[in-house]
């Protein structure tokens, strides 16, 4: 297997999971402390991580074509395949249309106040899409290449950021404690979402192969990348402001707006704001990627030109309509990301893993992942504290946060 494809995935997993989101992680874990934040952080990585391995288990039996629609066909059935098949559109349609948003909203601004164009809002979002969608539609090499490009720039500017704010660390404010426990499960659903990558994993395979080894050296490694960056980010933002006043910042601007503030340096805001830029885009680019093969697989659309066309179209045009006309409606269903994400990453390989391994008892051994059945129903008890974490927060019985 060639290091150069190896090495690429291994971004394309690092860049679907380092979003814009990850700027939300401060906001989300304020009231934890750094020392809990970074072992929740931890904790679901490893999670994640075993999740991923579980998924590559099951793709060493079926096509290097197989998406999830047809894994959960073939192991599930009909009503595996349905639920599998909501999961991975409502979930890839909700972050494509946000992705799209706020994107069109960050390159309508680059226009306007950098270039002194006159761009509607709309524009903007539809010349974003467009871009993404050519990108995509070419194929896994270019969305590949492209996003090294882009991960690199993402990294420089990740390194200017966190080079202005780690020399005002106060190490102080890191031995801060939670300020109460229901914050640590309220905190759950959104660092969750932030190691999410499961949908680009067929996408992965069809580009590798069925490598079991490179494969899982691209999971682990393109997973614990993100892991390490979390961890940076939470020392100089949690270390440079203190606990009271982090959790007095509700969104992400009065964040920054702060750090501005309190470091008299516009250069944060600027950083900050081209770190998002790159952190939307390429996570935008694998999420994508793997709604694109989704919905190639799930219409039988063929790779040649026009069948990648029509796959574009039924990719990208969905999402685009809703964020130009109803972007509200997709800002309250990203509220319901969180458990789209569990059954997508955790309950439908943990299902389609049980069903395999029964099926194939009496087979050569194969490929499988350490831990067995008690590590399986782990990993179960885990999802279902995560959706329970979102629901109770919806209902207003702990404290939202994010």
């Amino acid at each position: 297997m060639s290091m150069n494809k190896t090495f690429g995935s291994m971004l394309i997993i690092a860049g679907t999971t380092i979003g814009a989101g990850m700027l939300a992680l401060p906001l989300a874990s304020a009231g934890l402390g750094f020392t809990t934040a970074t072992l929740i952080m931890f904790s679901i990585w490893l999670l994640m991580t075993y999740t991923a391995l579980l998924m590559l288990e099951v793709h060493q039996h079926a096509d290097n074509t197989a998406t999830l629609n047809s894994l959960a066909h073939n192991l599930l059935g009909k009503k595996g395949q349905y639920i599998a098949s909501f999961a991975v559109a409502f979930l890839m349609y909700s972050l494509c249309a946000a992705y799209i948003a706020g994107g069109g909203a960050q390159l309508n601004d680059k226009l306007t106040h950098w270039a002194g164009l006159s761009v509607t809002a709309q524009s903007s979002a539809a010349a974003f899409t467009i871009i993404i969608a050519t990108i995509v539609g070419i194929g896994t090499h270019s969305v590949d290449m492209v996003n090294r490009i882009l991960f690199t720039l993402k990294i420089v500017a990740l390194v200017v950021m966190l080079g202005l704010l780690v020399p005002n660390v106060d190490g102080g404010h890191l031995v801060n404690m939670p300020v109460e426990k229901g914050l640590i499960l309220s905190a759950l659903p959104v660092i969750f979402t932030s190691f999410g990558f499961h949908g680009s994993i067929p996408s992965i395979v069809r580009y590798i192969g069925m490598d079991i080894k490179a494969l899982r050296k691209i999971m682990i490694f393109g997973s614990s990348l993100p892991l390490l960056i979390y961890v940076f980010w939470q020392l100089a933002s949690q270390g440079v402001m203190s606990q009271s006043a982090l959790m007095a910042n509700n969104n992400l601007g009065a964040f920054i707006e702060s750090l501005n503030t309190l470091l008299h340096n516009p250069m944060v805001s600027r950083s900050v704001s081209v770190f998002a830029d790159l952190a939307l885009a390429t996570s935008f680019l694998g999420v994508s990627l793997g709604l694109f093969d989704f919905i190639a697989d799930s219409f039988k659309r063929d790779g040649v030109k026009y069948g990648r066309l029509q796959t574009a179209f039924i990719t990208f045009l969905p999402p685009l309509g809703f964020a130009v006309f109803y972007p509200q409606g997709f800002i309250m269903a990203l509220g319901f990301a969180a458990i789209a994400l569990v059954i997508l990453a955790i309950f439908l390989p943990v299902a389609m893993v049980r069903a395999q391994r029964k099926l194939r008892m009496d087979a050569e051994p194969a490929y499988q992942v350490a831990g067995g059945t008690p590590a399986l129903l782990m990993a179960t008890g885990a999802g279902i504290m995560i959706i329970s974490a979102q629901l109770l927060q919806m209902a207003g019985i702990i404290p939202a946060v994010g």
